[in-house]
């Protein structure tokens, strides 16, 4: 995070301007309480000119010396990392300040304006005594600032993390799914390749099929909640796909009574529905039955074990774990899986989108 630089001749210049017009607003303000005729009357007005000066310079000189010392101690100390130790150097710095402006001030002040008074004569213990009101005032005076520093640097600390939060998300979000894209589509020239030998057919009808299908995956790519329903129909889709190669051996059953308003993260449902059949056996005689079904705020996906070997169907490292991380950086929800020895179960959360009114 950029420092601001409180001693940059253009800083200088703007803030003593600011302080010089702010503080004699508030000792015009204070003048027209204390004496109402001044401001009615010239001959008053300079009759009270002393007083009215002296009360610009202490005002200026305590409220410049306070915001001096808040942007001195910025770019020194950090409120959300030391705030002790930033609270303690301003107001020992400030008070200190204060203390010593207050009392040269009031001094001189006496010295010029009683003439029975002299340096010799003076006493310096009424001095101090009338140096504390100022001091009291300067200690409210510095807690304005220092309420100021610290939201003001609390609230920046907080965008910042933000922001970096949200970078960090988009980063691994977007790193999750362009895994997603290479995948499907490997996988899908993998099926072709071996369907080329078995039927010329079959190897056009899923081509036909497969780049219907594609389109839905090139259009939300992008996208980091897919509805229920868009993933409903490309996984039916998916599915009638598959049906080209596997015919009789592959059997799916989807029991869904109301799509609308749900979400999951795109393709994670396809993901399923491709894990479960790489990783199981699929023939006339043991055919592979899925089951999609949602189940209140849940998306079941079960399918029958009838697991391959290892050698037969190698893991990729994406499926499952890539579900997972996407739901976790996206809701902190995670998807639940079960082996029942005789079925595979995993059922993925239903996410909604809450709009503003």
């Amino acid at each position: 995070m950029a420092k601001n630089k409180p001693f940059s001749s253009d800083n200088i210049f703007k803030s003593f301007w600011k302080f010089i017009l702010l503080n004699l607003g508030i000792v015009l303000v204070l003048s027209l309480f204390q004496c109402p005729s001044c401001f009615f009357s010239w001959e008053i007005f300079i009759s009270n000119r002393n007083q009215f000066i002296f009360s610009f310079l202490m005002s200026s000189s305590l409220s410049f010396g306070g915001y001096w010392v808040d942007r001195f101690y910025e770019s020194k100390i950090s409120w959300i990392k030391e705030p002790l130790k930033r609270f303690l150097a301003t107001v020992i710095t400030y008070m200190l300040y204060s203390f010593i402006v207050s009392f040269i001030l009031i001094t001189g002040m006496v010295l010029i304006l009683v003439e029975e008074v002299n340096i010799y004569n003076i006493s310096w213990i009424r001095m101090v005594e009338n140096t504390i009101m100022p001091t009291i005032i300067a200690f409210i005076i510095i807690s304005i600032f220092i309420s100021r520093g610290w939201l003001m640097e609390w609230r920046n600390a907080a965008i910042e993390a933000e922001k970096l939060r949200t970078e960090k998300f988009a980063s691994q979000y977007q790193s999750l799914k362009d895994q997603l894209n290479p995948h499907f589509l490997f996988n899908s020239l993998n099926v072709l390749s071996n369907l080329v030998y078995e039927s010329a057919d079959k190897s056009a009808d899923f081509i036909q099929q497969l780049s219907r299908i594609y389109r839905y995956v090139l259009e939300v790519q992008n996208e980091e909640l897919a509805s229920l329903q868009d993933e409903l129909v490309f996984a039916e889709n998916y599915l009638s796909l598959q049906k080209i190669r596997f015919e009789e051996s592959l059997e799916y059953f989807m029991d869904i009574d109301d799509a609308a308003g749900f979400y999951i993260p795109p393709l994670s449902l396809q993901l399923l529905l491709e894990n479960a059949i790489k990783h199981n056996v699929a023939s006339k005689k043991q055919p592979l039955k899925i089951f999609i079904s949602k189940k209140a705020d849940q998306l079941e996906v079960r399918n029958i074990l009838q697991p391959k070997s290892v050698k037969e169907s190698p893991s990729s490292g994406i499926g499952l774990e890539n579900i997972q991380k996407r739901y976790k950086l996206l809701s902190g929800k995670t998807p639940e899986v079960e082996d029942t020895g005789k079925e595979f179960i995993v059922s993925l959360p239903l996410l909604k989108i809450e709009r503003s009114q």
